[in-house]
């Protein structure tokens, strides 16, 4: 059951994908059409999730999840993410892979290697004031509060 991602409650599961590069707009219809149709029917065990999502910066799929009513199955997370596979064969894009990151460098969204942002760190292009994006957020309100920080607050601050 598609829902408006704002209407999730803050204890909701997250899920986030980051793309290699920003979609098109005509790209970013056809994800956003192609993604209410998937979650309009998505289930678990025969019953509906409540779920919705949003896409920030052109570039970063969000997922929620309301468990509340229903929770994600094993199989119901499989077919998530054989959805997001099939959006990276249709529009040669990367989602799926973790070890990469994002920041911003002005209002532009930048895209590294995780090794390449190790060598930046060291080089100090960027800096724990440098805003990351921590993708390992796990509900709602973690997103909200904790996905768009300095990397001094995430993860990224073992390299700085």
């Amino acid at each position: 059951m598609l829902v408006d991602f704002k209407d999730l409650p803050d204890h909701s599961r997250i899920w986030i994908y980051q793309c290699n590069r920003s979609f098109s707009e005509k790209e970013l219809e056809e994800v956003t059409s192609g993604l209410s149709a998937f979650l309009t029917q998505w289930t678990a065990h025969g019953s509906d999730l409540k779920a919705g999502f949003e896409i920030k910066y052109k570039r970063f799929i969000i997922i929620g999840l309301d468990q509340s009513e229903a929770s994600a199955s094993g199989c119901s997370i499989d077919a998530s993410v054989h959805y997001i596979q099939a959006l990276e064969k249709k529009y040669e894009v990367d989602l799926l892979d973790k070890m990469n990151v994002s920041y911003k460098q002005g209002d532009y969204v930048a895209y590294k290697t995780l090794i390449d942002f190790k060598k930046m760190a060291k080089q100090r292009a960027v800096s724990k004031n440098t805003v990351v994006f921590n993708n390992l957020v796990a509900t709602k309100q973690e997103y909200l509060e904790h996905w768009e920080v300095p990397a001094s607050e995430s993860w990224h601050a073992r390299f700085m």
